[in-house]
Order: structure tokens, then sequence, then C-alpha cells
């Protein structure tokens, strides 16, 4: 299994990873019925062949038409990119990260979140973190 070559994704790539992730595999056509103002299907197919040349994406060929499906799981892809985040932004502090987070999210913060975080800490307290 590959690894994913490049990180920053272009909106429409971040677009239609997101939507072959929900649906788990998806052809260009089904690419195309979900993005918001979709381009036109050559620009799809492009997109999702740089997405392929990246390491994001693989094919399998289903008669006349190529089905795509991610090759690292989103969750596995999401820690990749934080960690990478971590490094290039935060100088590999998880403190700066979270003060930045929490500093943007200071409006939108439910006691629900506050409270989940919390238990987080302590988790990882425990755990020796």
């Amino acid at each position: 299994m590959s690894k994913p070559s490049q990180i920053i994704l272009s909106r429409r790539e971040r677009q239609i990873m997101d939507i072959i992730y929900k649906r788990g595999q998806a052809t260009a056509a089904e690419v195309m019925e979900q993005l918001p103002d979709p381009p036109g299907y050559s620009a799809v197919r492009a997109l999702l062949r740089v997405l392929e040349e990246k390491g994001h994406l693989r094919h399998a060929q289903e008669g006349q038409r190529y089905v795509y499906m991610p090759i690292v799981a989103r969750d596995k892809a999401k820690h990749s990119a934080l960690k990478r985040v971590l490094q290039i932004f935060f100088d590999d502090s998880t403190e700066e990260a979270v003060a930045a987070l929490l500093n943007i999210s200071q409006e939108r913060l439910t006691d629900g979140d506050l409270a989940r975080l919390e238990r987080l800490i302590r988790q990882a307290r425990k755990e020796g973190r």
C-alpha cells in the first residue's frame, strides 16, 4: 500500500476525497453527481487521475468504467495529515496546536465539547501520554 505523496489537496480534490470516503468507492459519474457546481466529466476524470498519481486513490475496472477507492482509510489519513500539520506549523507541540484550536473554536464549544475534552485529558494523564 503506497503512502500518499502529497497531503495538501485542492478544494476540489478534498471534495472528491470526501465523496469517495463517504461512499467507500465511486465512479467518475457518481463523483460528479455529488460535487457542488461540478466541472465537466473530463475534468472530474482528470482530478481522479491526479489523486491516483498523488497516492490517495486506486481504481479497479468494472466493465467499461473505473471504480475509485481510497488507498488509506479515512481515520489513518486524518491522523497522518494532522501529524504533518503539527510538525510543520506547531513545531511538534501538541499543546500549541490545542491552544490554537481552542482559540479558534472559542465561541463554538459547548459544555458537552468541553466535558469531552476534559475526559480526553484525564485519560491521557492516566495512560501517561
